[in-house]
């Protein structure tokens, strides 16, 4: 966690926790950050695997396997378009300091097609991800700072990966944009005779006939 440390204290001597009713060091706080992932409405994933590379270049595999938050909200409006509401839980990646590089293999349930791909994670994030749990926002510095560091990648058609971090003030940040490719291998790496995880619901092929798969919006 040397290099947490170090991040700590750029902050410290940028002032970042010099207003004394503001700062969060002594707030409670867990000593990993999580992974969670997310999808556009309607655009359900399968996470097959996911790996994280650290600051110190460590890597921890099988870091995330899950459905990624989302939902299937009313068919009358188009809200696919976009990423929505960026939120949900995730799993603390025990053991990994700040991380580095992010790899994700998954099924997009409704294009019927699995990807792979990595995406960075810039110096900008994770001092988002540090100053979160060690700094109160600003608005509100009656309460106590985040209790763990939360690292969002979202996940959606055409092999979209996107990154976001929550700010001290809880606002997810965007700080990076991937692209992924197709698995040749198929769902599972061809384990389960080309079988994925989930059926298309019924909503989405019902949203995606009346609306269609909005390519380039994410």
């Amino acid at each position: 966690m040397k290099a947490t440390i170090a991040l700590l204290g750029a902050l410290l001597l940028s002032g970042c926790q010099s207003s004394g009713p503001e700062t969060g060091e002594n707030d409670p706080k867990y000593p990993w950050w999580e992974l969670v992932f997310v999808q556009p409405n309607y655009m359900k994933v399968w996470v097959e695997d996911s790996s994280v590379q650290d600051i110190n270049n460590r890597v921890f595999f099988r870091a995330g396997k899950s459905t990624a938050a989302s939902g299937e909200p009313d068919i009358s409006t188009e809200s696919a378009r976009g990423w929505g509401t960026v939120s949900g839980s995730g799993m603390p990646v025990t053991g990994s300091d700040l991380p580095k590089l992010i790899f994700v293999r998954w099924q997009s349930i409704t294009e019927q097609k699995t990807y792979k791909g990595f995406i960075e994670i810039p110096e900008k994030g994770r001092q988002l991800m540090v100053k979160s749990t060690h700094q109160r926002c600003p608005e509100t510095p009656e309460k106590t700072a985040r209790f763990m560091a939360s690292l969002y990648v979202g996940l959606a058609p055409g092999g979209v990966l996107k990154t976001w971090v929550r700010d001290s003030c809880r606002k997810p940040v965007e700080i990076s944009r991937g692209q992924g490719e197709i698995e040749p291998l198929g769902p599972e790496q061809g384990k389960h005779g080309g079988r994925y995880a989930y059926p298309v619901s019924e909503k989405a092929k019902r949203y995606v006939e009346k609306y269609g798969i909005p390519y380039g919006s994410w």
